[in-house]
Parts: structure tokens; sequence; C-alpha cells
């Protein structure tokens, strides 16, 4: 998943993800990764429509989108 993360930065196309919170709730966001650390991921959520941390290690899934919606 770090190359597609990596890639996603360079090319700036937004990812959709599965993500698992605290609560253990999933949901599918849609981001635009902008840093990654060794333990978050710090992007913009389209869903949420502001900036968001998310923990790596709770990201179920990860796929590149390309919708021009998204400025991809």
């Amino acid at each position: 998943m770090d190359y597609l993360m990596r890639k996603a930065i360079e090319e700036g196309t937004p990812l959709k993800i599965i993500y698992i919170d605290r609560q253990s709730r999933l949901s599918e966001r849609v981001i635009t990764i902008e840093t990654i650390t060794p333990t978050h991921i710090r992007a913009y959520c389209y869903t949420k429509r502001a900036l968001r941390m998310f923990r790596r290690e709770n990201i179920l899934s990860a796929g590149m989108i390309r919708d021009r919606k998204y400025g991809a």
C-alpha cells in the first residue's frame, strides 16, 4: 500500500479508502494525500470536506480513482 500512497501523492490522484475508526465503525472515504508519516496520513477528505489525519494501521484498503469531480 505504501507504493500506491506515494504514487497518489506524486500524481495528485485521489484514493478511495476503507477506514475503521476508534469505535470500530467502517467508512468509505475519498482522500487526496498531503503527507505521510510512519503512523499517519494527512489528507483532504472529500467526504468530510476537511483536512483529516488517518491512522495508517486503520486503512483496510485503498485504490486510485480517476474522476474529474475530484480533480484527477
